[in-house]
């Protein structure tokens, strides 16, 4: 109660509400990267065709001077995001709902608005989750409505522990793939998504910092993933994507993702090594 008391919930939630406008283009340079970040072939992208799912991730980031940076790499808090003075953050999960494809050369615009900030008792401790909604526009009209769910937690809480294998509860797997992981692929994201988080890619600090056993892997990225399973698997883009990360991916070799049938569409998950499940996701159509 004492930690929850200390938080000042209702000084933060005067973040709710609070808005902000960015824009940013779709080049053929940054197209090429992204397939090639997610090993597929890069080609040529030309203005006009379609641009990879996942991409919108790469724009309009956050850019502030080295000096304006936490301790973590990320930007200090109290500019659009709320001050919360939990000093642990990670993306938790999200929705996303397709309304028009994204095309190599849009100029986009997103529109963000914080829409609710909670608190939370949980096993790990106190929780706080901000929750915003993210608007984008590209030149043709409204592209992609988004929720993006971000979790904040105590330097000094329990690391979230590696799920348990929930094979049972999960659908039986129609298609799956193996993704590679290394280093490398958690660098090239970052870089792409000007993520400036150190626990992507300084192994010291988030092994002797934050505690972990070595690098995470970008929930964004797993999503990312999980949405080209889901398009390949029923040959179109889905209408609706929800993902949800239950426990960190460390960046220990092959991770794979799977995909299996629901009455309403696609339940997707990611695995570990360990055959332990990191990520969920729902696709519908």
């Amino acid at each position: 109660m004492g930690e929850t008391a200390a938080l000042d919930l209702e000084g933060l939630r005067q973040w709710v509400g609070r808005s902000e406008t960015a824009q940013d283009t779709i080049t053929p340079r940054l197209e090429a990267s992204f397939r090639a970040t997610l090993d597929r072939p890069p080609g040529q992208p030309a203005v006009g065709d379609p641009a990879t799912l996942g991409v919108h991730w790469c724009l309009a980031p956050p850019i502030v001077p080295t000096e304006a940076l936490g301790d973590d790499g990320h930007p200090r808090r109290g500019g659009f995001l709320p001050p919360v003075p939990l000093p642990r953050r990670m993306w938790a999960g999200g929705e996303l709902v397709f309304e028009a494809p994204f095309q190599v050369g849009d100029v986009v615009t997103r529109r963000s608005q914080i829409e609710d900030v909670v608190i939370k008792e949980g096993r790990s401790g106190t929780m706080c989750f901000v929750t915003v909604r993210h608007s984008w526009m590209t030149q043709r009209g409204a592209a992609l409505e988004e929720r993006q769910d971000i979790v904040y937690r105590h330097a000094d809480a329990g690391r979230p522990a590696a799920s348990v294998n929930d094979a049972v509860s999960q659908p039986q797997p129609s298609c799956q793939r193996v993704w590679p992981c290394d280093p490398v692929l958690l660098f090239r994201y970052s870089a792409l998504t000007f993520n400036g988080h150190r626990i992507h890619y300084d192994y010291p600090y988030v092994t002797e910092v934050e505690g972990y056993p070595g690098l995470i892997v970008h929930g964004p990225l797993q999503a990312t993933l999980l949405m080209g399973l889901a398009t390949e698997a029923r040959g179109r883009t889905p209408t609706r994507f929800a993902f949800r990360g239950v426990a960190p991916l460390i960046a220990a070799g092959p991770f794979v993702g799977k995909a299996g049938p629901t009455d309403e569409g696609l339940r997707l998950w990611i695995e570990n090594a360990d055959g332990r499940t990191t990520m969920t996701a729902d696709a519908l159509w």
